[in-house]
């Protein structure tokens, strides 16, 4: 009992001093440039930005409540919820190997005994004496100490006379009616593996690590989620001005259409401005169906993110509001605030230092494990006397298990875990690289956009005029009608680019927001 526990006590200040298989994480330090490559300008600053719901910076109470309601409702990120939850019961599981295991265990059988009894009946047995005359004596008795046989007597005082016995007998086996009886028993059996190498502890490790990753992932959906519901809320209002234009312009060739009809009808004009202001009409119709699509589609897409059937909004949607306008300033910090801010950048650091854990966890399957085992069980054929005291069969004492050959199969598992490793490490570089590419891109997209959408107005502004003047001269005769469908075709042109360039410059805006981490405070479970 001395020895058990010497052995005990060495074990456990072998595990309370045990070591960490495998490299310890380190953060990677990864160069960063110091300003961004495009100079700041339309309202972009360095400062840092604000940890704030970016959406709010349009001032549109409908886009607000759009985006709450995704955030609460949609299906994407109540599924990033669940696997953080996924992820922490994982951690719990694994961190369960680092305590002692005890099972209770109790059982009841009903047996039944069949039992088999020995007689023998009585035997005959006969002895006859002879000596040098002959046969002298006889005597029959009925008793025999054994089975069937012959027994020679010889008269061993020189009496001269030899006595030969002959016994007859019979063996029967007697069944006896089968017992039957209770049989109860209850007991316990305990283990504990001792995590000397640090096999369990590296495994918690990574099962942490991706609980932090999952919990990244939920904040990169969130930005998704509001940056697609901002994009298609954008969309839908651009498209439902085009509309209006559409709407618009064909009102305006209809009233042309008449002008020239009259002007034939007259004789003071050819056929071939009525078919060329027919053709106007049409194509300037044919625009009308894409557009009520594109409307359509855009109340279908912020439904679905809401978690509703496609057309739930489209009630609360379908009329025409104003785009709103972009924030004066834009709060774009610096390359090297990038990487704390953006959530995919975190994950996947996070999933390199899980990866690192790992090795770890496959390196310590090269030493051997280390483990206490104990039980205690009891019987009792009554319910009522069942105990652990009387009847009793314990064990307890050290177990060792020590893989001495398999093939390879460990060491090809830590060079799995070192290439997932590896492969954790080159993700990680490419969103880093890919995220400042990205903030890169937005910034130039959303300078350029601005710039562009204030030549488009410039366009408008002398498209109405050149509109004017090419229906004066049309209605002096000056000109043919194919200039005033050109002048008509250019302004709408203008007008429906420079409606596109300004939806542009917000979704580029949205882009930047997005490409900046989102300035999402996050949130908890």
């Amino acid at each position: 009992m001395k020895s058990l526990r010497y052995t005990v006590s060495f074990l456990v200040a072998v595990f309370l001093a045990g070591c960490m298989t495998g490299p310890d994480y380190q953060r990677p330090d990864l160069a960063t440039p110091g300003n961004w490559s495009q100079p700041m300008q339309g309202g972009e600053k360095a400062d840092t930005p604000e940890a704030v719901h970016w959406w709010k910076e349009f001032s549109d109470s409908r886009l607000d409540a759009l985006v709450s309601r995704a955030l609460a409702a949609n299906l994407d990120i109540r599924l990033a919820e669940s696997r953080i939850r996924e992820a922490r019961g994982n951690l719990v599981r694994t961190g369960a190997a680092l305590w002692p295991q005890l099972n209770v265990s109790g059982s009841y059988q009903r047996r039944q005994i069949a039992e088999i009894n020995t007689s023998r009946p009585p035997s005959a047995r006969a002895n006859a004496v002879f000596s040098k005359n002959g046969l002298t004596g006889l005597s029959i008795s009925g008793t025999s100490p054994a089975g069937p046989g012959v027994s020679i007597t010889p008269d061993l005082r020189g009496g001269g006379n030899t006595t030969v016995g002959v016994s007859a007998g019979t063996e029967s086996l007697a069944k006896k009616p089968d017992r039957q009886m209770d049989l109860y028993q209850t007991g316990f059996d305990a283990s504990w593996e001792l995590d000397i190498f640090g096999a369990t502890r590296r495994a918690k490790e990574a099962a942490r690590a991706e609980i932090e990753a999952a919990e990244e992932n939920r904040r990169a959906v969130y930005i998704s989620v509001a940056a697609e519901m901002a994009r298609s809320y954008f969309d839908l209002r651009a498209l439902q001005h085009r509309l209006a234009i559409a709407r618009s312009n064909t009102a305006t060739v209809e009233n042309s259409l008449q002008l020239v009809q009259a002007r034939f009808d007259a004789g003071l004009t050819s056929e071939l401005d009525v078919r060329r202001a027919e053709a106007q009409l049409a194509n300037t119709r044919a625009l009308i169906p894409a557009l009520e699509y594109g409307i359509e589609q855009a109340i279908h897409r912020m439904s679905i993110l809401c978690a509703e059937i496609p057309g739930a909004l489209r009630e609360e949607l379908i009329t025409t509001e104003e785009l709103p306008d972009a924030p004066p300033e834009v709060l774009v910090g610096i390359p090297s605030e990038l990487l704390r801010r953006r959530p995919d950048i975190r994950r996947d650091e996070r999933l390199l230092a899980a990866a690192t854990a790992r090795i770890g966890v496959a390196t310590a399957d090269l030493f051997p494990k280390f483990m206490l085992t104990g039980s205690l069980m009891g019987s009792a054929s009554d319910f009522s006397g069942l105990s652990l005291g009387a009847n009793r069969i314990w064990s307890i004492g050290p177990a060792i298990r020590w893989p001495v050959f398999d093939a390879g199969r460990i060491r090809a598992n830590i060079d799995i875990q070192n290439a997932r490793q590896e492969q954790a490490l080159l993700s990680y570089e490419k969103t880093v690289i890919q995220s400042f590419a990205e903030v890169e891109n937005a910034l130039v997209l959303y300078a350029q956009e601005q710039n562009r959408f204030e030549e488009l107005g410039k366009s408008v502004e002398a498209g109405e005029k050149a509109l004017a003047i090419a229906n004066d001269l049309y209605a002096q005769g000056l000109v043919s009608y194919l200039e005033v469908l050109d002048a008509e075709r250019t302004l709408f042109t203008a007008r429906d680019q420079r409606l596109q360039s300004q939806v542009s410059v917000l979704t580029s805006l949205v882009s930047l927001y997005k490409a900046l981490g989102g300035g999402w405070e996050g949130s908890t479970v």
